[in-house]
Order: C-alpha cells, then sequence, then structure tokens
C-alpha cells in the first residue's frame, strides 16, 4: 500500500482559524463599506485606484485592503473575499 501524503505546518498567526484572519471578523468582511465593492475606492471604475489585483494579462481580478489589524484582505470584483495575508 501506497499513500502520497503532504503535511505543512502552519503557526497560529497565518491560520485562517485565527480570528484575526478569518473572514467572519467584521474587519475582514465585505460587509464593511472600506471593504465594500459599492465603495469607490474599491471600484473597477475607480482608474485611479491604487489597490487592484491583477492577472498576468493585466486584467483587473480584484481589490485589495488592509484591516486595522493588518491582515490584507483580497476580493474579487464582487466583494468575495479570495485569500489574505496575515499581518506581520
Amino acid at each position: 500500500m501506497s499513500c502520497n501524503c503532504i503535511a505543512q505546518v502552519t503557526s497560529w498567526e497565518n491560520s485562517p482559524f485565527n480570528y484575526n484572519n478569518s473572514q467572519y471578523n467584521y474587519n475582514n468582511s465585505s460587509y464593511n463599506y472600506s471593504n465594500s465593492p459599492y465603495n469607490y475606492s474599491n471600484s473597477p471604475y475607480n482608474y485611479n485606484a491604487n489597490n487592484g489585483v491583477y492577472d498576468n494579462s493585466g486584467n483587473r481580478i480584484g481589490y485589495e485592503n488592509q484591516s486595522p489589524s493588518g491582515v490584507t484582505n483580497l476580493f474579487d470584483n464582487n466583494g468575495n473575499r479570495i485569500g489574505y495575508v496575515p499581518a506581520k
């Protein structure tokens, strides 16, 4: 019997179970106006926005915002949280 098992150790600071990183934390939620796609600062129609996230072809795929706790949240253009970078 053979098994390919891969394990990765994640520190508590990087864990999605840490409330600071959790999508259930209001600071990380798109229900918070500062993270909302309805906030013009996050809108794809705001050509002066400096928080856009782009793919390798130069297409805007979303935006990023930093929460008060220092977590950088990544959202798609519809306001769905697609990732985060833990606070340092």
